[in-house]
Parts: C-alpha cells; structure tokens; sequence
C-alpha cells in the first residue's frame, strides 16, 4: 500500500486564549506543503461552532511523500512554536482510500 495514495486528517486544538496565533501558523504551512512533491491536497479548516478546533484535510500520492512532509523544514520548525498554544499533541490520522 505505500505506493497508494493517502489521506490524511489531523486535528489541532487551540488554547481557547491563542487561536489568532495557532490560525495564523498553521495557515503559514498552506503554501509551502502544497508545493511539495506528492502534496494533493492540502486544506485546513475551522470549526465554525468550535474556534479552537482546526483541521487540516490532506491527500499525498504515496507514503513515502507524506513522510517527506512530516520531516520537512516547515513542519519541524511548528512544533516547538506549537506546542505551549495548543490544550494537546495533534491528533494525526492516516487513512487509505476502501476500494
């Protein structure tokens, strides 16, 4: 299957004080991952009913790009920026598409 293409949801939960600065940083990461090699889709949503929830709604063409992203520059350089404005670690899901 790591040859397929993959979907993949993750969630960030925002300090109900910090959405502004979690939207503006993770809205920062749209541009670059969609110009990676693989990158499909790449869309980050907001809970019209809950601010602090965002979602990004992505699809790689294989596993082996989805794992080129995870290490990328971009996504490295969140996570320490992220970590003390969320309520939790993201919550990353991986899913292949049921034929």
């Amino acid at each position: 299957m790591a040859d397929r293409p993959l979907r993949v949801v993750a969630r960030i939960n925002a300090r109900s004080d910090r959405v502004d600065e979690v939207r503006e940083l993770l809205s920062a990461l749209v541009e670059p991952t969609r110009k990676e090699v693989g990158c499909i889709t790449y869309e980050l949503l907001q809970n019209r009913n809950d601010p602090t929830d965002f979602t990004f709604v992505e699809e790689w063409a294989s596993e082996s790009t989805f794992d080129g992203h995870s290490i990328s520059d971009h996504i490295k350089a969140l996570a320490p920026k992220l970590q003390p404005i969320v309520t939790e670690p993201p919550d990353i899901r991986i899913y292949s598409l049921v034929d």
